[in-house]
């Protein structure tokens, strides 16, 4: 029995990224922080990254889409005031000792 021969199956399309999208920035010693929102596969994601220095990039929150606009725009004042009022980002748990 000969063997055929068949083409590679292609690989699977990766995610849906869209565009980065600037909703906040905020200062601390540390330097600059921006608070971007991007939809990877229809999932909007909140990430806080340093724009001036070096450091993490941090998730926020993903999944805002179902709880609306209103929303995101009440958790980006929150997180910004608080991260300026404690001098690093708010992602930061506190010490507990």
């Amino acid at each position: 029995m000969p063997l055929t021969h068949q083409p590679p199956t292609p690989p699977a399309s990766g995610p849906r990224v869209g565009q980065r999208v600037e909703l906040a920035r905020y200062r601390i010693t540390a330097g600059t922080r921006i608070l971007q929102g991007q939809r990877v596969d229809g999932v909007v994601r909140v990430t806080d990254c340093p724009s001036d220095h070096a450091g993490r990039c941090y998730l926020i929150e993903r999944g805002l889409e179902q709880d609306g606009y209103a929303a995101l725009t009440a958790l980006v004042a929150d997180y910004v005031q608080e991260s300026q009022q404690r001098d690093e980002p708010a992602i930061h748990v506190p010490d507990l000792d």
